[in-house]
């Protein structure tokens, strides 16, 4: 039989770079950021309407814009048959990996089963430093391409697990997953930072958070783009893009004070930073993370678990 590959790829950036080379095959770009605002297990109407008031809340991003970048795509999906086997092609992160969780969630309840594989961040034997996919030369591509990792059935056993509570009511049936070996290798580790994102029981702030104003006590911060310069190169897991990151400093702001040539902490900055004070009320809105509300837990630093409130 005919070898048909379908390539889902997250994001546009890194489409371009897969692009050169010239692989055969249907190819299908994921453009979603579910590693925040409110989600819904099955990609349906229900899916698409909630994901277009948030988006369009948030970021401005119109539902005529969503229909053209995303929905599209998934009709897409959907009608696509002749494949028989599947490769995703995501990064190392939390942004990337939940919008993989949610892909293979939507093969896994609309397709006919067929090999699926992953083509991750990660440096391979010979490469010299560790390095995203959309940074990687045509060369480097091809290697992490040949070097893919064949999913087994007990990863996307997982892989739809991890999903399917992402987006329930109670992140607390999360944490015991952090030790499943799977053939996922940042997993783990995503879920953990996705665990930090809840805010700090004694502090209020979550450790993106945290992290941010950490580097505004350690660096000589400039300018507010300076910031987001460093804020998203040193995130970690997160993945957040510039959007999001600009967001997410906004929020912050009562946390620093801002002069014509400087960014440094304000009397608040330095209580949160030392734990004198909880900022939770300060800090409290809406925002959803998959299908539970942000500020409807607290992380406990010392055990690292959460508490319902």
């Amino acid at each position: 039989m005919e070898n048909k590959t379908l390539h889902i790829v997250n994001g546009d950036s890194l489409t371009e770079q897969m692009k050169e080379l010239n692989l055969p095959g249907e190819l299908i770009v994921w453009r979603e950021l579910l590693c925040e605002g409110p989600t819904r297990q099955e990609i349906n109407s229900e899916f698409f309407k909630i994901r277009k008031k948030f988006l369009k809340k948030e970021y401005d991003i119109s539902a005529e814009n969503y229909e053209e970048r995303f929905i599209s795509e998934i009709k897409k999906l959907r009608e696509l048959e002749d494949f028989n086997q599947v490769v995703l092609w995501f990064e190392f992160d939390l942004f990337c990996h939940l919008n993989m969780l949610a892909a293979i969630s939507f093969l896994t309840e609309n397709k006919k089963p067929a090999p699926i594989s992953l083509v991750c961040s990660k440096k391979l034997e010979g490469e010299k430093e560790f390095q995203p996919l959309s940074q990687l030369d045509k060369k480097e591509l091809q290697n992490h391409y040949k070097n893919r990792i064949l999913l087994n059935t007990e990863d996307i056993e997982v892989a739809n697990l991890i999903w399917e509570l992402y987006c329930s009511n109670d992140p607390m049936k999360l944490k015991p997953q952090i030790k499943i070996k799977t053939n996922f290798e940042y997993l783990s580790s995503c879920i953990r930072a996705h665990i930090e994102r809840f805010p700090n029981s004694v502090t209020g702030i979550n450790t993106l958070e945290r992290n941010v104003l950490k580097l505004i006590e350690h660096h000589d911060i400039k300018s507010k783009n300076h910031l987001l310069g460093y804020a998203l190169q040193y995130q970690g897991y997160y993945g957040y893009n510039d959007t999001q990151m600009q967001r997410l400093l906004k929020k912050l702001s009562i946390f620093y004070k801002i002069s014509p040539d400087s960014i440094e902490l304000s009397e608040n900055g330095h209580l949160a930073l030392e734990g004198k004070k909880n900022f939770y009320r300060e800090l409290k809105n809406e925002d959803y993370f998959g299908g539970a509300r942000m500020y409807d837990f607290l992380y406990e630093s010392e055990s690292h678990r959460l508490l319902k409130l």
